[in-house]
């Protein structure tokens, strides 16, 4: 009679199994394929992106010719500044939808520092000299003013300007009350009408509004200039920390974790104490009362800790955490003390295989060139278009925004419109390649969520496979191989590969499909009704569940595929079914062991991001002189924090994948074996007594009677380890 549910009956004794099958073949030859095709693909993608793109382009300013101001290398080389012949046309409305001034740009030495029209230079030798410097080539003294201005060679009139962002903006200021350029409220525009310096804040501002982003993006990279060494310094603490912690957790994992616990509660109480003086401080500060609504967004995030209801929304925020992980230390109290055990005999398999805490580096390393190569291919791929110039004209014309040639001069265009100019756009195209252009981005973020989880993936089932060579080693360690990581990465690369890219792939579909829902959402943010918003919604909170279950599948399937090399659908299923039969510890017993490994990554975060504000934000006097001068002192601190979280992960994840692959051994040997002299326990009797006491807790009384026979089963193992030791 065939067995209806046979996926949830126990695994039956083998005599043959000894741990990882040795004698496995290749899994998943068909994905195997796809993914060497895909990542072949990925290099062609990368070489056309890059023979195709100029991320100049991103760096320097562009003139109306196309040219880059400040390159080395080129005539513009010692003229590093973008200046605008008339600032006040940027105030036009089309300049916010093409992202261009309808005005001729140039690039520039210096910024004009004083008041000049072209009428009044003009009858100054001196004057027109330095004048010509914000000219056109080809700008004699013997041409007269009409025709400068005709064909456009030189402004009318220069404004006191300053470099902003590397282009020259007039000098704006306030002077009571009144709208100031150049210490002056009016300025003559070179037609011989004087004009108020209002009349240039208009133009200015649009003209920032373009750049605001890039804006940001530069003093960031300025504050990583001038900062990089102390970051650098900062995750070396963390690694430090994190691999000091690691050690310790080897050989004192009982006394570390409580005193985890309670640095965990300390660091976020010290947080909800410096929140609170920073709060009490700001009492009475003149603007300290504005809402963080009123204030809206600003690119200066330091504003924001000048406000008291950013340090109350921090101080509620890290209360919540608090008394979070306080009840749930409470409530879990006698899971923990089992879960403290479980990471106890952990940390004996990880003593046994010690190169497994220096492997995450190998994954950082490896993830380090993915980012690296998706970072360069975006953009060289988004640098790849080629100059638009488009007709800019002040009067009617018909071919008015139109594609135009630079050498617009000699045109039909410009006799049909002779005020009209022909100037630089933007960056596009019309070749197949450009038209295509946004799929072969796509391609780069698919392909990168995918060698990202690919890699992920091989850590993963790396190290599963060499701490199932240290469980099912009967003798330990000397039944274990020499080389237990290297034997099992081996392992993964040769037989594996295909199992690995499949299990990445369908991770990477939910990623992608979550990241288009985003993309959507905020496209349609304007224009969506409720119904919409609420669909929307439901998909991305869908999707994200569907992608922890996958993760958590994935990470489970890969630990059986280590044990016994067989498929990724084969495992996944044989992985869901044994931690279905084992329902109540996965709940209880794995759930827990995880949260304290979080709460040993939020101390170290905690500890280093602390010391991180106090250096850079310059509060402690020792570090004010050591401290650099930042536009931003938040950007090392957010990367120090950023940056501590991701090493500490790597080095407990260590931890977290020898207790995951510990217990679905351990349930395997539940049901192989039962204790006795011809099946012998695998366990050690301290995971036998910290799990089988879980076990025991949580079945009904009837069941003790069949616990204490199991119990008695393995003593005769328990006393042969006794004595080998």
């Amino acid at each position: 009679i065939t067995d209806p549910e046979p996926h949830f009956n126990p695994r039956k004794y083998d005599p043959t199994f000894k741990g990882p099958i040795q004698n496995r073949g290749c899994t998943d030859i068909v994905c195997c394929i796809l993914f060497i095709i895909a990542i072949l693909g990925y290099f062609a993608v990368g070489i056309l992106a890059w023979s195709q793109g100029d991320p100049r382009k991103v760096i320097y300013p562009t003139d109306s010719r196309g040219q880059f101001c400040g390159q080395a290398g080129t005539p513009l080389e010692k003229k590093p500044l973008l200046f605008y012949f008339n600032i006040m046309k940027c105030a036009s409305p089309m300049v916010l939808l093409e992202f261009q001034c309808p005005t001729t740009q140039m690039c520039v030495e210096k910024c004009p520092e004083k008041f000049m029209t072209l009428i009044k230079a003009y009858s100054n030798k001196n004057d027109f000299d330095y004048y010509k410097k914000f000219c056109k080539d080809g700008v004699t003294n013997t041409m007269g003013v009409p025709d400068i201005l005709k064909y456009g060679l030189c402004p009318a009139m220069l404004t006191p300007s300053k470099p902003f962002t590397r282009r020259c903006f007039p000098a704006l200021g306030q002077k009571g009350g009144v709208i100031t350029v150049g210490n002056n409220s009016h300025f003559d525009d070179g037609s011989g009408k004087m004009r108020d310096a209002k009349d240039l804040m208009d133009g200015v501002k649009n003209a920032t509004v373009v750049i605001e982003a890039r804006q940001v993006v530069m003093k960031i990279f300025e504050d990583y200039t001038q900062s990089w060494y102390w970051i650098l310094l900062g995750l070396v603490i963390a690694m430090l920390t994190s691999l000091l912690f690691i050690v310790l957790l080897r050989f004192l994992a009982g006394i570390m974790v409580w005193v985890m616990i309670v640095l965990v509660i300390l660091v976020i109480g010290y947080g909800i104490f410096h929140c609170y003086m920073e709060y009490a401080a700001l009492k009475g500060e003149p603007g300290s009362d504005v809402t963080l609504q009123d204030l809206g967004f600003q690119t200066d995030f330091t504003v924001y800790l000048q406000i008291r209801q950013t340090w109350l929304a921090f101080m509620i925020i890290l209360a919540i955490v608090e008394l979070i992980i306080i009840l749930l230390l409470i409530f879990l109290r006698k899971r923990i003390l089992i879960a403290v055990a479980l990471i106890k005999e952990a940390s004996r398999a990880i003593g046994h295989v010690m190169s497994s805490l220096f492997y995450p580096l190998f994954t950082f390393l490896l993830l380090a060139m993915v980012i690296a190569y998706w970072a360069v291919t975006a953009v060289f791929l988004s640098t790849s278009n080629e100059p638009i110039y488009k007709v800019f004209n002040e009067t009617a014309c018909d071919h008015s925004r139109q594609t135009c040639d630079p050498n617009y001069t000699t045109s039909s265009m410009k006799k049909e419109c002779p005020d009209s100019e022909c100037l630089f756009a933007f960056y596009g195209g019309e070749t197949v390649y450009h038209k295509y252009l946004i799929g072969l981005q796509f391609y780069n973020v698919f392909l990168f969520f995918w060698c990202a989880n690919f890699v992920t993936a091989l850590g993963q089932m790396t190290l599963a496979g060499a701490f199932a060579s240290y469980y099912w080693a009967f003798v330990k360690p000397d039944d274990m191989p020499a080389f237990p990581v290297f034997s099992a990465l081996g392992r993964s690369l040769r037989y594996h590969t295909g199992t690995l890219a499949f299990g990445s792939l369908i991770l990477s579909i939910i990623q992608i499909i979550r990241v288009l829902l985003e993309y959507l959402d905020h496209k349609l943010k304007g224009a969506q009704n409720k119904c919409t918003k609420f669909l929307l919604c439901c998909l991305k909170c869908c999707f994200w569940c569907l992608e922890k279950f996958v993760k958590f599948l994935n990470r489970n399937a890969y630990i059986m595929v280590a044990i016994y090399g067989k498929n990724f659908c084969t495992s996944a299923r044989d992985a869901f079914f044994l931690l279905m039969r084992n329902m109540i510890r996965v709940a209880v017993l794995d759930k827990v062991t995880d949260f304290l490994l979080f709460l040993g990554k939020l101390l170290i975060v905690g500890l280093v991001g602390i010391f991180a504000f106090f250096f850079f934000s310059g509060r402690v006097k020792a570090f004010e002189n050591t401290a650099p001068h930042l536009h931003y002192y938040w950007v090392p601190i957010l990367t120090v924090v950023i940056g501590s979280y991701l090493i500490a992960h790597g080095f407990f994840s260590v931890y977290a994948m020898c207790v995951d692959t510990l217990f679905l051994c351990f349930c395997e040997d539940l049901e192989r074996n039962d204790g006795s002299a011809a099946r012998p326990y695998y366990m050690s009797s301290t995971l036998h007594e910290i799990l089988w006491k879980n076990k025991a807790e949580d079945l009904p009384s009837s069941s003790a009677q069949q616990q204490d026979d199991e119990d008695i089963q393995l003593k005769p193992k328990q006393a042969e380890e006794e004595d080998a030791t």
